[in-house]
């Protein structure tokens, strides 16, 4: 599916500053959505619109982005993104933007002086749901039109939580019109904080707390608040119930500014038992000052599980660290058994032991660093090239190098693949030269796409001999590689001469999606 940048890239002209402003619209737009009870969506002219804001004979306009909202029923069961609107819709999206105007399509016809209509009011598209078109208007030009589709109340008044809601939504809708809305300045933590149902302040042009959501008077009643919150001046409240002077002091900032015009991010207070996260907005329709809006989320429980979580995974880091500890335990009681042996072969096999008890101890290695149960495999790659070079029986020294990046691999499948590198070129320094060279090279070749990740391993030393078969290759390195590939990896090995020049190469593909 394409992105907004994608979609304003290919039908229109934006440039970056404008398309920078309509993400920042985007990224905060469920809020506006949720408060106003309606389906938004963010539509475009197709080029060419002439300068002059006339719509051209192949002007269309184009649908970017919908958003729903999660505190009614929606307007639009299709997506409606890179649909082309109608005719009708059109007219009305072009009129706001001529006007750079809020319009509706219930608004009456206009009439001359006597009252009496010039032309038709203009009829309603739809029976159940009433229209608004509000310009997008950054550094004082139109950008963009977004649609308000809400529906109509039939026999019931409104509540007045809904009423807050609306009336703190055409604030918004009027400071995304002024071009005040979203903030200049965006973050990408506003994903990730309160939304209106979690609870919600607001505040008149003094501070004070003129509605208050269910859902935000119990955020309070967690944080010890025992009287009423309405008419009560919100900094100084909130700066009461908090212990700490600090986070005191800076919400309490946070909300004085915003009532005095200034956006701040979200912010998170401990108050004994209780997390709450805050964020804190301006309303300033017109360039007014009207207040601001706070925004509360009891996040008590939801950090609760953080913390089990950082438990659990430094437990898991730890059992890593064991891991590794034990498994550098065994690689040198067998190297101390090689030392003691007087069998060459013997010395040899303990030594390929060694090797690869100590490939599975890198990536344990790895994981007790991580924060999570995925690692840098390049990291891994490279220390376990000179670990390989050393046990290697053969005097020839070749280069190993990497071209290319593994990225970050899950751990189910890094030991496996570990592993098998491992094997497949220790394989190419023993077997691919006869004679000591100084010149040797052995080259991994990556390449990682979201389906796959193809690994080529190359040498310039011999090549395979006449009549070699992976499948019936009866090495122990050989029996792991293609066990380790086809059962673990799910992937898929391959073993032939270069036909480039001498050598051999080995194709290694494993499949990504879903298990990264």
């Amino acid at each position: 599916m394409s992105t907004l940048s994608d979609l304003l890239a290919e039908h229109t002209a934006l440039p970056g500053s404008s398309v920078a402003h309509l993400q920042g619209l985007v990224s905060e737009w469920q809020l506006l959505a949720d408060l106003s009870f309606s389906d938004l969506m963010v539509w475009v002219p197709t080029d060419p619109m002439p300068r002059d804001g006339q719509e051209g004979p192949d002007t269309q306009w184009f649908c970017v982005a919908q958003v729903r909202p999660t505190t009614g029923t929606t307007a639009h069961l299709d997506d409606m993104v890179t649909v082309m609107a109608d005719p009708e819709e059109a007219d009305l999206l072009l009129e706001a933007w001529q006007k750079a105007e809020i319009v509706s399509d219930s608004e009456l016809g206009e009439l001359d002086a006597q009252g009496v209509p010039l032309k038709p009011a203009r009829v309603p598209r739809s029976r159940t749901h009433r229209r608004e078109v509000i310009p997008v208007v950054h550094h004082d030009q139109v950008i963009a039109v977004v649609t308000r589709d809400t529906g109509r109340l039939v026999g019931r008044e409104a509540s007045l939580l809904e009423t807050a809601y609306v009336d703190a939504a055409e604030d918004l809708f009027r400071m995304v019109a002024d071009g005040a809305f979203p903030p200049a300045a965006q973050t990408g933590e506003i994903h990730t904080g309160p939304r209106a149902g979690d609870g919600l302040l607001r505040l008149d042009a003094d501070g004070r707390v003129v509605y208050v959501s269910p859902n935000a008077v119990s955020a309070y009643h967690r944080m010890n608040l025992t009287g009423s919150v309405i008419g009560a001046d919100l900094a100084n409240l909130t700066r009461k119930l908090i212990a700490d002077p600090f986070d005191a002091a800076e919400l309490a900032a946070r909300i004085t500014g915003a009532v005095q015009g200034r956006s701040s991010l979200r912010m998170e207070v401990e108050v004994r038992a209780a997390t709450v996260l805050f964020r804190s907005l301006p309303l300033r329709p017109g360039g007014r000052p009207s207040g601001a809006l706070v925004l509360v989320r009891d996040v008590t429980e939801v950090r609760r599980r953080d913390r089990a979580l950082l438990s659990k995974d430094a437990t898991i880091r730890e059992i890593h660290h064991r891991v590794k500890n034990n498994l550098q335990t065994v690689a040198a009681l067998l190297r101390l058994q090689a030392r003691r042996s007087k069998d060459g072969a013997v010395r040899h096999a303990l030594a390929e032991s060694v090797r690869r008890v100590s490939s599975i101890a890198l990536v344990h290695d790895t994981l007790s660093l991580s924060p999570d149960d995925r690692v840098d495999l390049d990291q891994i790659v490279d220390k376990l090239v000179p670990i390989i070079a050393e046990v290697a029986s053969t005097d020839t020294r070749a280069r190993v190098k990497r071209i290319g990046s593994f990225g970050i691999i899950g751990a189910e499948l890094a030991t496996p693949l570990v592993m098998v590198l491992a094997e497949v070129v220790q394989n190419a320094l023993e077997h691919g030269y006869r004679t000591p060279r100084a010149d040797a090279e052995v080259v991994i070749g990556v390449e990682r796409s979201a389906r796959s990740l193809d690994i080529r391993v190359v040498d310039d030393g011999v090549g395979l001999p006449t009549g070699f078969s992976l499948e019936k290759g009866s090495g122990l390195g050989l029996q792991i590689v293609r066990t380790l590939v086809d059962a673990e990896l799910l992937g898929s090995i391959g073993m032939r001469r270069r036909d480039d020049a001498p050598g051999t190469e080995v194709l290694i593909r494993i499949p990504l999606r879903g298990r990264t």
